[in-house]
């Protein structure tokens, strides 16, 4: 799921942050496809132009340190 994106990413990240360094992108297939300030800008764009799940959302930034991000929510279980 999104492995294709996210490999163009990693492979192509130096010539993406030199051009987008701080925005966040939007990637399809192998093609960003928008650019934005804020993730989610990109996310309400991006979910009317394309299926949930076939884009990538990623802030741009030098090093590995953004390649993941973790959101937290409140759940119990019982």
């Amino acid at each position: 799921m999104l492995e294709k994106e996210f490999q163009y990413y990693k492979e192509h990240q130096r010539e993406l942050v030199n051009k987008y360094n701080g925005k966040v992108i939007v990637i399809v297939g192998e093609e960003v496809v928008g650019v934005y300030d804020n993730k989610l800008d990109a996310f309400e764009e991006s979910k009317d132009k394309y299926e949930i799940g076939t884009f990538l959302i990623q802030e741009v930034a030098p090093g590995k340190e953004n390649y993941t991000e973790v959101f937290h929510s409140r759940v119990v279980f019982e």
